[in-house]
C-alpha cells in the first residue's frame, strides 16, 4: 500500500496518480515489503521539490530522498533508486 503525505501544500489528483503508477511498480520486487510511505515537501532552493520514500523489508528499513525541479522528476528518481536498493537487498539475502 502506498501512503502519500504532502507537507504545507495539497497534492493534486494528477500527481497522486503519477505517484501510484511509479511507486506501485516497486512493490512487485519484494513479496514481504511493508507499506511505502511517500512524503512530498517544498525546499527553499532551486531543486525545491523533495520526495522521500520509506519502506521496510525484512531486516532492513529503506529510505530514499530525492530533490528535483518537479515532483514527477523527483518521484521517478526516488522510485528507481528504491527499486535498485530492493533488488540489491534481495540479491544479498539470497546469496547467503
Amino acid at each position: 500500500m502506498i501512503n502519500v503525505k504532502s507537507l504545507k501544500f495539497n497534492a493534486d489528483e494528477k500527481l497522486l496518480d503519477f505517484i501510484d503508477k511509479k511507486v506501485g511498480k516497486v512493490e512487485k520486487f519484494f513479496d514481504n515489503m511493508g507499506d511505502i510511505d511517500v512524503t512530498l515537501s517544498l525546499l527553499p532552493d532551486a531543486d525545491n521539490k523533495c520526495v522521500k520514500l520509506q519502506t521496510h523489508i525484512p531486516g532492513e528499513d529503506l529510505i530514499i530522498e530525492r530533490n528535483a525541479h518537479t515532483f514527477e522528476e523527483a518521484v521517478t528518481e526516488a522510485a528507481d533508486a528504491l527499486k535498485e536498493k530492493i533488488v540489491r537487498a534481495k540479491e544479498k539475502k539470497f546469496a547467503k
